[in-house]
């Protein structure tokens, strides 16, 4: 892919200013959910192609199947294919008795095959794992689910798949508990659960095989009984606040720590308890937290409250939410470098949720939560807009 050098013709961008566009700028190839919003998120009544503040999506293969957390419905949607037009209903629910539904645990008590507030979502060997971020656990498919509410096989931060008390119901945590989980990545045999409630990342060095079972090791706390935030102490280069998704970037870790307005990048994959990560974007050094750098606007290297994390081609991309825009980095990186891409804003200043204020276009973003990458498309949980758009390169 050739990716051009571009610079924005919108009279207020500084004249300095010159981007790539991350992703297509004729925009995404397929919107599912809310086609008609304008400005703010308002609850939709929940049926086959509607999503009220969709968190994550996974497409499994670049023909599918497709799963979306439809995280204020409190259930996951499936496509059994890449859907191919605009508002294409799903073809499974897990979480409610049917696709008119609502409510956390399906407004009973938590089972295999109910969800409260998920988030993360990641194909997990041969399956499936979602970060069931109210129920304070995560849940795992030994196989991709292929119909309505087949039931999860293990669970993660709890005992049982009945339980969902925060900690398991303790003051302090451990290595088989959690407190909101929202980000779950699988890699090479480890996985990596974002505990962000705990300001921790949990890891198993293997798949695991029964419910409960403790992590291996814990980054973000020098002990794995800790919960402190940034360690209890200012941020550093192994302290976070609010980690919320992670991805592999040339072999690289890397975390978006939402709460302290940056992402963490590890020299390969750690494999000790408190690593700390060898740079940080969006901050010039590991002291920095405040959002967009302490400014207003944002600029090309700061973030402000990024929660999504995805790796595209030579791009390592950040779904930076609170400014409403995707930023992304390419060639060989160093401590605080500036984006050199953009998609959603029509300039690195400006933070405007659909670049305007104004009703989501293909172009636009509002709130982006979730980014994965599969093949050549994106697929982003556009959670202000109530929707989820496949986007290619």
């Amino acid at each position: 892919m050739e990716t051009t050098l571009k610079i924005n013709p919108t009279a207020d961008t500084p004249k300095d200013e010159t981007f790539m566009d991350i992703l297509s700028p004729h925009g995404a190839n397929i919107i599912l959910g809310e086609q008609t919003a304008e400005s703010l998120v308002i609850p939709l009544e929940p049926s086959p192609t509607t999503m009220f503040g969709p968190r994550g999506a996974c497409l499994v293969a670049e023909d599918g199947p497709l799963w979306v957390c439809d995280t204020g419905h409190h259930r996951l949607l499936g496509w059994k294919h890449r859907p191919e037009t605009d508002g294409q209903p799903a073809d499974w629910v897990i979480g409610q008795p049917d696709f008119s539904h609502e409510g956390q645990n399906a407004k009973g008590t938590p089972q295999a095959n109910t969800v409260s507030v998920p988030t993360g979502i990641c194909v997990c060997g041969e399956g499936l794992a979602v970060a069931d971020a109210w129920n304070h656990r995560v849940l795992i498919w030994k196989k991709l689910p292929e119909n309505n509410n087949i039931p999860a096989d293990i669970v993660l931060g709890q005992a049982d798949f009945h339980h969902n008390q925060l900690n398991r119901g303790q003051m302090d945590t451990a290595a088989d508990r959690m407190h909101w989980p929202y980000g779950v990545m699988y890699h090479q045999g480890r996985l990596f659960v974002a505990d962000t409630g705990n300001r921790r990342v949990l890891v198993w060095n293997e798949l695991p095989t029964r419910n409960g079972q403790p992590a291996d090791y814990v980054l973000g706390q020098v002990e794995i009984n800790r919960r402190d935030e940034n360690g209890g102490d200012s941020p550093t280069a192994s302290s976070m606040r609010w980690p919320h998704a992670l991805v592999i970037w040339q072999d690289h870790l890397v975390l978006a720590d939402a709460g302290n307005n940056r992402l963490m990048i590890w020299e390969g994959i750690p494999t000790e308890n408190n690593t700390p990560c060898g740079m940080v974007l969006g901050q010039s050094n590991f002291q920095g937290a405040e959002l967009n750098q302490g400014g207003y606007f944002p600029t090309p290297s700061s973030l402000s409250m990024p929660y999504g994390v995805a790796v595209m081609g030579k791009w390592l991309m950040s779904a930076d939410t609170a400014n409403s825009r995707l930023v992304g980095w390419t060639d060989e990186l160093m401590m605080g470098k500036v984006a050199q891409g953009l998609t959603g804003q029509s300039h690195f200043r400006s933070k405007s949720e659909n670049r305007s204020y104004g009703g989501p276009t293909r172009q636009s973003l509002s709130w982006p939560y979730g980014i994965t990458v599969c093949g050549e498309t994106a697929v982003i949980a556009d959670s202000g807009n109530n929707r989820v758009l496949l986007w290619g390169f």
